[in-house]
């Protein structure tokens, strides 16, 4: 049963990038990877209000778990895209771009988590 919920949870996950990554995709200019990048912070902040519900304070089931954290947030963000976007951004000349992405990425992806999970905890106090 465990699998089936990563599953489900992942599909959804994926569809919500496909739609979300899509949406910035047109609205944006396309020189830099602005939807990954959106999804992946996104995702690193529903990490950290789901890290506290449901490991530390055990408001949601644990099988949640799998559903949300594993299977939904596995597909939803994509360290695969951000490499392959970061990779494009070097190849075609734009090193300070892809350098700019990658700790960009790195560094807003750890600000999210850790902004979710003091907030998350501040609001259960």
């Amino acid at each position: 049963m465990h699998w089936i919920a990563v599953a489900v949870g992942g599909a959804f996950g994926a569809v919500a990038r496909y739609g979300i990554s899509t949406w910035i995709f047109d609205s944006t200019s396309h020189k830099f990877p602005y939807a990954t990048l959106s999804v992946n912070v996104l995702g690193s902040f529903a990490m950290g209000i789901l890290f506290v519900l449901i490991l530390e304070k055990g408001l949601l089931p644990p099988e949640w778990r799998g559903v949300l954290m594993i299977g939904f947030l596995g597909a939803f963000t994509t360290f695969s895209t951000f490499s392959l976007d970061a990779l494009g951004l070097w190849q075609n000349g734009h090193l300070f771009l892809a350098l700019v992405y990658a700790l960009g990425t790195v560094v807003l992806c750890l600000a999210a988590i850790t902004v979710a999970v003091w907030l998350t905890r501040l609001l259960l106090i």
